[in-house]
């Protein structure tokens, strides 16, 4: 009993880890498209139907 809480800490700990790097990855802009507002116009978004 007493290792399933520690394996049961140690999954918490490193899902925090990833919740806190993802906010903050989000709040910096690492998720900001800025290549594809510009050069949407480029490309025919056209679909054909088979």
């Amino acid at each position: 009993m007493g290792m399933f809480i520690v394996i049961a800490l140690c999954s918490l700990v490193i899902s925090l880890g990833f919740l806190v790097a993802f906010l903050w990855s989000a709040k910096n802009g690492q998720y900001d498209d800025s290549y594809s507002p510009p050069n949407r116009i480029l490309f025919d978004e056209t679909k054909t139907i088979n």
